[in-house]
């Protein structure tokens, strides 16, 4: 069990201070959110009836959708007439960039054409019909599309036997071997999805054997962290070391995969020498730990010992998704507390103002919140099934209905990866922190407000002056590269270079040079530079081929100090403990 600090106030109630009333109505309502999947019911009715008087009160309206719902069965009907005599008619509606559903040739065959142009007629008059609603809450407005799109993906043709050209001819190309084959890896998944064993092949890709590989050793650990410092692989390194945060929402390894996915293997052969923070995977009995504890043991902890390491140094950090919020707000509290040990500071997929954090914000509301808190409550954590069934109903059509296409009924099991094992080795989230985390920064944006707090007294971004260097990703779900973006809002600084790549969340940061599918765009908004939206950011920004690695190495090594010897392995106050990937990435 992690002790938090004493001395840190919160703004979550422990288990202790909680009343015999409020526990009584918390256990009612966490019994039911098991029920609901973690769904508010509450919130599911507010927003059907916001719509629901919504669309009551607008005849004008209800008017223009029925004309929409006739043009569309009229414009079906001429092109099944025109695609009757002419193959290669273009079709009446195009499927939306990302929606390869009904890429393959097999579909383009009668009936199959019509039975997708249909399907995708309706989806667009549901889309009309939950937006553009004078009266209707953005809130609501977003979470009702959101959910009339799960429905649909939910009933589309791709996903039944009987309507699906590519599963048909496969069934009668295989004499049904494929949908043998599909039952049992749908038995295989359910038994492993039952017994909480992870997905075939991820015992291929275990910590310290096929990933996380890079020679380092654990250098200081307590009870909520481990350190690595990686070993050099160069006669000299940049006086400056890197510090990588991870967010502990995952283990840390995503940035130590296999060696040609590592990230930490390409810094340390360009000569940075590189520590890393490894969180140790939190326990029910770990509830009352909050963000404080996080930034504390965490981030200040590590760079006590890296002090230690490399005195008088100055510290390239690092911050992935969660693990960059918490960075910018130690950035922010060592800057108002006239603390310089940071050199710059990088921020990879991470949010600092959470005002349009994107389809996340769904899930999260005074009601929704409330449900979610009270079920972490009484479990102390956030469970790991939990989170990933939010996140793969962000991506619902590659991360669920795909996967049910291509496994359980064309039976092309696609073997594992090492960043797909890496997905699969979840981590929990205490009750204290996740809920600081939802309801000070999602929910009520306090970070960029400026209201929130460390220690007692607030903090602002503004406050950081080191340089900002930021990535964000094309297609990231998480944290929408929009978003990310903010940070120039944010950040009084005399220097912020963003960077957006292709790819997702993960994807899109995992982009070794050796992956030449990749592009990305930079440019670099010095001090007294007039602000440039992010549209406009992107039309003047040309976009460059490759891995967006060399291009930060770069800013790097320009950042850093002339070469030296390497350090030490830890120091007389910080010696070697284990080997890396030390104890806590191997902790279920």
């Amino acid at each position: 069990m992690i002790k938090p600090d004493p001395s840190i106030s919160s703004t979550s109630p422990t288990r202790a201070e909680t009343s015999l009333e409020e526990s009584t109505d918390r256990l009612m309502r966490a019994s039911l959110a098991r029920l609901t999947s973690g769904v508010s019911p509450s919130a599911v009715v507010l927003t059907y009836v916001d719509w629901l008087t919504s669309v009551a009160m607008s005849p004008g309206k209800q008017a223009t959708l029925a004309r929409k719902a006739m043009d569309k069965q009229l414009r079906l009907a001429m092109w099944a007439g025109r695609s009757a005599l002419d193959a290669e008619a273009a079709p009446c509606i195009e499927p939306l960039p990302q929606d390869r559903r009904f890429r393959a040739p097999a579909w383009q065959r009668f009936p199959y054409n019509l039975i997708y142009q249909s399907f995708l007629l309706q989806q667009q008059w549901w889309c009309n019909a939950t937006t553009g609603l004078a009266g209707l809450s953005p809130h609501h407005e977003q979470a009702l599309e959101f959910g009339a799109r799960q429905l649909l993906d939910m009933v589309s043709p791709a996903n039944f036997p009987l309507l699906n050209p590519q599963v048909l001819d496969k069934t009668l190309s295989t004499g049904g071997a494929n949908l043998m084959k599909g039952v049992q890896q749908f038995i295989d998944d359910l038994q492993r999805q039952m017994t909480g064993q992870k997905p075939a092949g991820a015992e291929q890709f275990l910590p310290g054997q096929a990933v996380a590989l890079t020679p380092g050793m654990v250098i200081y650990r307590n009870d909520l962290i481990e350190l690595i410092q990686y070993a050099p692989s160069t006669d000299e390194v940049h006086a400056e070391p890197v510090l990588i945060v991870p967010a502990w929402i995952m283990k840390y390894y995503i940035l130590d995969l296999s060696p040609d996915n590592s990230l930490v293997r390409y810094l340390v052969g360009k000569g940075h020498t590189v520590f890393m923070i490894s969180w140790r995977n939190p326990t029910g009995e770990d509830r009352d730990l909050g963000l404080d504890d996080y930034q504390h043991l965490g981030i200040m902890d590590s760079l006590k010992v890296i002090g230690s390491v490399c005195p008088g140094a100055p510290v390239h950090s690092v911050g992935y998704c969660l693990g960059g919020t918490l960075l910018a707000i130690t950035g922010a509290t060592m800057a108002r507390d006239r603390d310089h040990r940071l050199g710059s500071m990088t921020l990879l997929a991470a949010q600092t103002d959470f005002r349009e954090a994107g389809e996340l914000m769904l899930f999260i509301d005074d009601k929704q919140l409330s449900f979610l808190e009270d079920t972490m409550w009484t479990q102390g954590v956030l469970d790991t099934k939990q989170m990933a069934g939010a996140f793969q109903l962000l991506s619902s059509n590659d991360l669920i209905w795909s996967h049910l296409i291509n496994d359980y009924l064309l039976g092309e099991h696609r073997p594992i990866n090492d960043l797909m094992a890496w997905n699969a080795d979840a981590t929990r989230m205490p009750y204290r922190m996740h809920s600081e985390y939802l309801r000070q920064l999602f929910l009520d944006n306090d970070l960029a407000e400026g209201r929130f707090k460390v220690e007692g007294r607030p903090i602002t971004v503004s406050d950081i002056r080191v340089p900002i260097f930021a990535v964000g990703t094309e297609r990231d779900h998480v944290a929408p590269w929009r978003s990310t973006y903010k940070i120039h809002l944010l950040a009084d600084t005399q220097e912020i270079t963003f960077l957006l790549t292709s790819g997702g969340h993960n994807v899109g940061i995992v982009c070794p040079p050796t992956d030449t599918r990749h592009h990305f765009r930079m440019a670099t908004a010095s001090e007294g530079d007039a602000y440039v939206d992010p549209e406009t950011w992107l039309e003047r920004t040309p976009e460059t081929a490759g891995s967006w690695w060399p291009a930060w190495q770069e800013w790097l090594a320009a950042h850093s100090g002339d070469p030296q010897a390497p350090p030490s392995m830890g120091s007389d106050d910080y010696p070697p403990l284990d080997d890396a990937p030390g104890r806590y990435v191997l902790m279920e």
